[in-house]
C-alpha cells in the first residue's frame, strides 16, 4: 500500500494506518505513524486558531464583528453547555471541557480534510478517558473525603466493594472505547467505499463524509463531554 495520509482511490482498501518513519529509543524500534502526523496537524491548526483568537480578543470591540463574533459564539456555547449541565460547579471545569470538546470535534471532522481522524486510534481516546477518570477521582476525594469515598465503595453492602471498584475502573474504558469505536467504524466504512468502489466513488461519497465525519463526529464529541461532566458532577455530590 502507498503510505499516504490522504484517502486513496487506487483500488485497494487502505485504512490509512501506516508507519511514516521509525527511530531507535533505548534499543527499541519506535514508529511514527499516520496517527501521530494527523494529531500534529490537528494541534498546529488549533494552535494557530487559538493564537489568532487571542490576538483578536486582546483588541476586542464593544460591538463584535467578523472573527470576534465566531470566537465569542464558541466561548458562549461551551460555557452555556457546561453551566447548564454542572451548574455553579462548572466554573472550574470550563477550560477543561472546552479544550477536550474543541480537540475531539476537530479530530473527528478532520476526515473531511482527507486525514485519518486521530480519535480513530485508541492511543488517542484512552488518554482522554484517563484524564477524565483522574478528575473524577480527585473530586471524589476532595468533596467526599477518604471516608466518604470508601463508604461509597461499600454501598450498599461491604461485599459489594469489588463490583463498585470494577464499575469505577470501567469509566475510562467505556468513555474511550465509545468514542474510538464510533469514529473508527466511520473511517473503516469510508476506506471500504474508496477501496472497493473506487471507480464509481465520485462526488456521492461526500454525503457519507458529512454523516460519518461531521454529524457522527459532532454527536460523539457531545456525548463524550456530557458524560465527562455528568461523572464529575456526581463525584462532587455529598450525602
Amino acid at each position: 500500500m502507498n503510505p499516504l495520509i490522504l484517502l486513496s482511490a487506487d483500488g485497494e482498501v487502505d485504512f490509512m494506518v501506516h508507519g511514516v518513519f521509525s527511530y531507535s529509543f533505548f534499543g527499541h524500534k519506535v514508529w511514527i505513524t499516520t496517527t501521530h502526523v494527523c494529531s500534529l496537524i490537528v494541534f498546529i491548526t488549533l494552535f494557530v486558531f487559538l493564537y489568532v483568537a487571542g490576538r483578536v480578543m486582546k483588541k476586542a470591540k464593544d460591538v463584535p464583528t467578523g472573527f470576534q463574533n465566531v470566537v465569542e459564539l464558541i466561548v458562549e456555547m461551551l460555557d452555556g453547555m457546561v453551566d447548564s449541565t454542572m451548574g455553579k460547579n462548572g466554573r472550574n471545569f470550563r477550560n477543561y471541557i472546552g479544550t477536550i470538546f474543541i480537540f475531539i470535534l476537530f479530530s473527528n471532522i478532520s476526515g473531511l480534510l482527507g486525514l485519518r481522524p486521530p480519535t480513530a486510534d485508541y492511543g488517542t481516546t484512552l488518554p482522554l478517558g484517563l484524564m477524565t477518570f483522574t478528575l473524577i477521582f480527585v473530586q471524589k476525594i476532595r468533596y467526599q473525603k477518604v471516608s466518604g469515598f470508601l463508604k461509597g465503595l461499600c454501598d450498599p453492602w461491604p461485599f459489594w466493594a469489588p463490583i463498585n471498584i470494577i464499575g469505577d475502573c470501567a469509566v475510562p474504558i467505556s468513555l474511550s472505547l465509545r468514542l474510538f469505536a464510533n469514529i473508527l467504524s466511520g473511517t473503516v466504512m469510508m476506506a471500504l467505499i474508496y477501496g472497493l468502489l473506487s471507480k464509481i466513488a465520485i462526488v456521492w461519497p461526500a454525503a457519507l463524509h458529512v454523516y460519518f465525519d461531521l454529524f457522527s463526529g459532532a454527536i460523539q464529541t457531545y456525548v463524550f463531554c456530557m458524560l465527562t461532566m455528568t461523572y464529575i458532577s456526581d463525584a462532587m455530590t455529598t450525602d
